[in-house]
């Protein structure tokens, strides 16, 4: 709990311009600059000069709005998280997952989750392969309700952020928050954006997961089990190609988070879109967004608009021809 509210401490500037980018505000006109092959081209702001604007409104706690929330959902979703896996497996149910919050985090399970069963040898990929269902279908179910139960904070956390751009004070606190979000909204108002935040995590899990598995079992593992020479020469090469195919393991399964997360964020998007969409601040209403009917319908405006990936990169952000944008 302590490690990953320090990550989250550490996230929350980054996770703050994302945000604001997503909502589609930039409160700074485009420059003229170069992008990674030298050429000119008119770029938005990064996330450094995103975040210096911040600090010049705001201060250097600018940055950390929505902090208290933000840190509230980390902590309890560890802790839903590890009971839920508990409940399902027993005590010595463990799955590696890497980062917290709504933006990083993705899961690893490690070799030692998925033990062979007995008889079984490593050339017989079908036991493995339901250990890697089985080990799944748990771990999603304790993601599912770490993210249902601390929903609402997220949702306190965004609008926290995108008070920025309207100058508000409506979410001032947290238990406030949540006073007025069920004055206002009803119980539903602290689920807004639950669906296609959950649709995306289960997706990004299993393809995590399948495809470490498909790489580690069908391109590290064979390479191994052919290993040349006999004796004490054969055997030093094995445990070469050993250690080699375990740190080929973790970077397999880094890319494959990588390429998750980029093929599911879509669904982040629409998510954070939704929960402060129509709420009463301006970064919920027009000229940054129109009043989505669902969540179906904000992806649908989007994929029309082309900004199915807006703020999925904070670098290099060249300007899009024929779209307009919010300056202040």
């Amino acid at each position: 709990v302590l490690l990953g509210s320090g990550l989250t401490v550490l996230s929350q500037p980054l996770m703050y311009v994302k945000v604001l980018v997503q909502v589609g505000y930039e409160p700074l006109p485009p420059t003229l600059g170069r992008n990674i092959f030298g050429r000119q081209v008119y770029q938005l702001p990064g996330l450094f000069s995103y975040a210096k604007h911040i600090v010049k409104v705001d201060g250097r706690a600018g940055l950390f709005k929505g902090l208290a929330p933000r840190l509230c959902s980390s902590a309890i979703g560890t802790v839903v998280h590890s009971k839920v896996l508990q409940c399902s497996g027993g005590p010595g149910a463990s799955v590696t997952t890497l980062g917290t919050g709504p933006l990083s985090g993705r899961l690893f399970p490690p070799d030692s989750s998925f033990p062979l069963q007995p008889g079984a040898s490593k050339k017989e990929p079908v036991s493995s392969l339901e250990q890697v269902l089985k080990e799944t279908s748990r771990e999603m179910v304790a993601r599912s309700a770490a993210t249902l139960i601390t929903h609402p904070f997220h949702v306190i956390t965004l609008r926290c952020m995108v008070q920025f751009i309207g100058r508000e004070t409506k979410y001032s606190g947290t238990l406030s928050a949540f006073t007025t979000i069920y004055r206002e909204e009803g119980i539903l108002g602290f689920f807004a954006g639950l669906i296609p935040r959950l649709l995306g995590d289960i997706l990004s899990l299993w393809l995590c997961n399948m495809l470490a598995y498909l790489i580690n079992t069908y391109a590290l593992e064979n390479g191994v089990g052919s290993a040349p020479g006999s004796g004490g020469q054969g055997v030093l090469l094995l445990l070469l190609q050993v250690s080699t195919m375990t740190e080929m393991k973790s970077y397999s399964q880094a890319v494959t988070g990588f390429f998750a997360s980029m093929l599911t964020y879509p669904f982040v998007l629409v998510s954070n879109l939704m929960a402060v969409n129509n709420c009463g601040l301006a970064g919920g209403l027009l000229p940054y967004a129109p009043t989505y009917s669902s969540w179906l319908d904000c992806w649908s405006q989007l994929h029309r608009e082309g900004n199915m990936s807006r703020g999925n990169s904070l670098f290099f952000r060249k300007v899009p021809a024929g779209k307009r944008y919010v300056w202040d």
